[in-house]
């Protein structure tokens, strides 16, 4: 997580300038650990308890190179890299944005996209952002301060003049209670609005927890306005020089892609391909490097 979605999120809420300090030039030699940067209350991404899928993915590629995983835990808000990979703290993020240009990234390993949670006895299917019912609906987003228009569905619902029926939901949250993203979703299963649209890492996972059946469906229009995506490929980061380490990252999301995709699939993370199909988690490869966008970052868009 760009976020933060992130990632981003979100991705994003990862926005800062890293410095540009080798890894390799602080560990000539192998590296004891692998320092992983995360938030320690942001699942399904990570969580201190090593919850998350992107501990997982951590732990998986620490097994193979036989080291430990050490983390440096940090809220994923702005200045989240700065103050972990920038600080030399770490000197790896699981889950960013394919191109950030403030690090280094490593080919995708997941693309996914927002999506639409409504309660199943609904019948809404939502599809697409030009369905006539989303006017009427009272719909939940995520929003950043108090800004509605940062992240794609809002920019997109602010494009299409839908903003009277809109609730938004910050995306920090109440950092006191577990994962305060997902109280969006939890807005979708208790009514208090008919549809929320969230990044899908975080929605796929949380829809399949409620005890309301949910259905999560891909929002269908590529773009949410003013160029911004509604997809993202998701990649490792490093700092920017850090040569080694982002070669070794490589390796090992080319040769344990399918143990990854397993992973992925168990935390019910929507997988899309580069055209904004569905993908399957066995075969279709992720999407290739996709520009990075300010509202995103992390593993949250």
């Amino acid at each position: 997580m760009i976020a933060a979605a992130l990632r981003l999120a979100a991705p994003a809420l990862v926005a800062a300038t890293v410095a540009a300090a080798p890894w390799s030039a602080h560990h000539p030699a192998r590296p004891r650990a692998l320092r992983v940067c995360a938030d320690p209350n942001n699942m399904p991404f990570s969580d201190s308890a090593g919850h998350g899928f992107e501990n997982r993915i951590a732990s998986l590629v620490a097994r193979d190179l036989h080291e430990p995983v050490a983390y440096t835990w940090w809220a994923q808000r702005r200045g989240f890299v700065r103050n972990t990979l920038g600080a030399q703290r770490c000197d790896v993020v699981i889950g960013i944005i394919a191109g950030d240009e403030q690090l280094s990234t490593t080919t995708p390993y997941y693309r996914s996209t927002y999506v639409f949670v409504t309660r199943r006895s609904s019948n809404l299917h939502l599809a697409s952002m030009n369905d006539p019912r989303l006017r009427r609906v009272r719909i939940g987003i995520h929003v950043i301060g108090d800004d509605y228009n940062s992240l794609p569905p809002g920019v997109a619902l602010a494009g299409r003049g839908i903003v009277r029926n809109v609730v938004g939901y910050s995306i920090y949250g109440n950092y006191a209670k577990p994962s305060p993203p997902a109280t969006l979703i939890t807005a979708v299963a208790e009514g208090k609005v008919d549809v929320a649209i969230a990044w899908g890492p975080l929605a796929g996972y949380y829809a399949a927890r409620s005890r309301v059946p949910l259905d999560v469906s891909p929002v269908g229009d590529a773009m949410a306005g003013h160029g911004i995506p509604f997809a993202y490929a998701i990649a490792m980061g490093v700092r920017k020089g850090d040569t080694t380490l982002l070669r070794t990252l490589q390796h090992e999301l080319d040769t344990r892609r399918a143990a990854i995709r397993h992973i992925l699939a168990e935390y019910h993370v929507p997988l899309v391909t580069d055209d904004g199909a569905q993908a399957r988690a066995d075969t279709d490869h992720p999407a290739g490097d996709t520009a990075p966008h300010t509202a995103s970052g992390g593993t949250r868009p």
